[in-house]
């Protein structure tokens, strides 16, 4: 993790490795513990490890790798996910509860249910996805503080 703090917010980084399930999660953690600590709202904070979590599991699941950077701002959080591809063939596709290209070893270890960006979405005050086959996928997602 990469920490750097100034006067516009404080910025998270973290590299995501393709695969790696021992790890997941561990973004997602330490963004929870950070914001806990600057005293953010605890529905702020669930929505923020929601998306973070959703964001990190698709990076191991779906892509070559990737990294998630996390800016915290005085009235909001974004939060940054890009991959290394392979990219998303049909995003409104993926948007849909419980559509899944997750491999049948990925869906046996309890993962790939199809809800991962219909969750970041829902957690999410904005949203935006930007991928197309072949090529990286950015998701980015903003959370508001008080609001």
């Amino acid at each position: 993790m990469d920490k750097e703090s100034n006067i516009n917010g404080i910025k998270l980084q973290y590299e995501i490795i393709k695969d790696d399930f021992s790890r997941a999660g561990e973004a997602s953690s330490n963004v929870k513990k950070v914001l806990r600590q600057l005293g953010i709202d605890d529905t702020v904070i669930r929505r923020t490890a929601i998306v973070t979590y959703e964001a990190e599991m698709n990076i191991v699941i779906h892509s070559e790798g990737g990294r998630i950077k996390v800016l915290i701002n005085p009235d909001h959080i974004q939060i940054t996910a890009e991959d290394f591809g392979p990219g998303i063939e049909n995003i409104e596709l993926a948007m849909q509860e419980g559509y899944s290209t997750a491999s049948n070893k990925v869906r046996e270890l309890g993962f790939g249910a199809g809800m991962g960006l219909p969750n970041m979405k829902r957690c999410s005050n904005e949203f935006s996805i930007h991928s197309k086959k072949g090529e990286a996928t950015i998701v980015t997602m903003i959370i508001y503080i008080n609001g």
